[in-house]
């Protein structure tokens, strides 16, 4: 449903400013350390993600990122739509959370790549779209093995998905939310550039591998 009345700039910058400190929390390298696995920022990639996480050895706790990295790109998504009854601001609210996780203030604005963030908030935003993205990405990595390969796609199809008369389920995906995916799927290119040119080079690893 479109927005009626737009929340005031004021109310979407505070808007902003919320999601963005919820989604700076790093729940990798708050979890890792708190379950005396070390800083995650010291093991495989350096990442802060579940997949990096997974590195330690410790499923359990790449599950609890995993679903954390999730929920507040899903949380602050949701807070905004419902307080302010506005798809803008929640989609204001979501892109500022996913920024927060790629950039966050609290580790000098390095962050993670922000896949799981993006699955949380295509499930908050519009969960037909959330559920065709999540299925296109264990598509791909089942066919081709490559974890990050299966992000690019997925991510880059959600917006044509987007697109797709999703009202037959009731769910519409609004402009806003369009908006929301288009700029969430772009970042995600951009901080998989070290990513595609491993691919390119036939050097990414690739899922389940063993470490020579």
């Amino acid at each position: 449903m479109q927005d009626l009345v737009a929340p005031a700039l004021g109310t979407l910058a505070l808007v902003a400013l919320g999601g963005y400190l919820l989604g700076s929390i790093p729940f990798g390298v708050v979890i890792t350390r708190a379950a005396g696995a070390g800083d995650v920022r010291n093991i495989g990639s350096g990442n802060i993600g579940a997949t990096n996480v997974l590195r330690t050895g410790r499923k359990d706790l790449a599950l609890a990122t995993l679903l954390l990295d999730a929920g507040k790109g899903a949380v602050a998504l949701l807070i905004a739509r419902h307080l302010f009854g506005s798809e803008l601001a929640g989609a204001i609210a979501g892109g500022a959370a996913f920024l927060g996780h790629l950039f966050p203030v609290w580790l000098g604005f390095k962050g993670g790549k922000g896949v799981a963030t993006f699955y949380g908030l295509l499930l908050a935003a519009a969960w037909p779209l959330g559920l065709m993205a999540g299925a296109v990405w264990l598509l791909c990595a089942f066919l081709f093995r490559y974890s990050s390969l299966a992000a690019l796609i997925s991510s880059a199809t959600a917006p044509l998905l987007a697109l797709l008369p999703l009202a037959v389920v009731g769910l519409p995906v609004s402009l806003p939310i369009l908006a929301l995916t288009v700029f969430a799927a772009i970042l995600i290119w951009v901080r998989h550039h070290q990513n595609i040119a491993r691919l390119l080079k036939g050097e990414e690893p690739r899922i389940g591998a063993k470490k020579a």
